[in-house]
């Protein structure tokens, strides 16, 4: 199999530097961003494993000339590999409340290259869902052992055990993003009960979704929610900083 890799890129280009698809003779998996680019890369690729090529580069302008708008030029990297690299891990993503909203959550997030997980302390409602779920009487337990940039949404059917689940949340000073579902007067009252505590709410999205549209459907809610995380998620550079636990 070929790895093929945009190792340079100049203006315009429909993936970013670093991007990668594995060709093999029937298949592939990832993408270059598509277009005349990715299928003159697959046929350079699949002429290397005919031939038993070891590497190439390729220079490709991004013009009319191939057929492509954006203007730009990129340089790519064949190499052959024995098996496939195992690619960057999705980020993990603790949706807590297995409700309507949090069930639609996972459903979006699914679709993304996320780990979207499921928490409840109820059965009943993560017996309706798919994807991922975990059962836990301790929800906050889950916060404390995630992973390095675990990002948490907080959607469960009680105010009291949200304000514990964000209060905790935010201890986390690597967690790219932290929302809770509510409202203004939500927001507030826990801006009050996290001042006790010492916490900073500003890393806190809440409501989560919000500013987009007032439909207030799940599906639609967890839509824009799935947009705030990924932007965030992709920014150049990140904003948080490391847990102190890890120091």
């Amino acid at each position: 199999m070929i790895r093929v890799e945009i190792t340079r890129t100049r203006g315009s280009s429909p993936r970013e530097k670093g991007a990668a698809m594995v060709v093999t003779p029937e298949g592939l998996t990832g993408t270059i961003g598509g277009g005349q680019l990715e299928y003159m890369a697959i046929d350079r690729a699949r002429q290397m494993l005919a031939r038993g090529e070891a590497s190439a580069r390729m220079d490709v302008p991004l013009g009319p000339e191939i057929g492509q708008c954006c203007g730009g030029r990129v340089e790519l990297t064949l190499t052959r590999v024995a098996e496939a690299p195992a690619g960057p891990e999705h980020p993990q993503v603790l949706i807590f409340g297995a409700g309507h909203v949090g069930r639609a959550l996972s459903r979006a997030l699914a679709l993304l290259p996320l780990r979207p997980i499921l928490i409840d302390q109820r059965a009943s409602e993560l017996r309706q869902a798919t994807g991922e779920t975990r059962l836990t009487p301790l929800p906050e337990a889950e916060i404390r052992s995630a992973p390095f940039g675990t990002s948490h949404i907080i959607v469960t059917h009680d105010h009291a055990l949200d304000f514990l689940l964000a209060a905790e949340a935010l201890r986390r000073m690597d967690a790219p993003y932290i929302g809770m579902i509510g409202s203004r007067t939500k927001l507030a009252q826990f801006r009050r009960f996290a001042r006790a505590q010492g916490l900073d709410t500003d890393r806190l999205t809440c409501p989560i979704g919000a500013g987009y549209s007032r439909d207030k459907r799940p599906e639609v809610i967890a839509a824009f929610t799935a947009a705030e995380i990924i932007g965030r998620l992709t920014q150049p550079t990140s904003s948080f900083q490391k847990y102190p636990c890890d120091s």
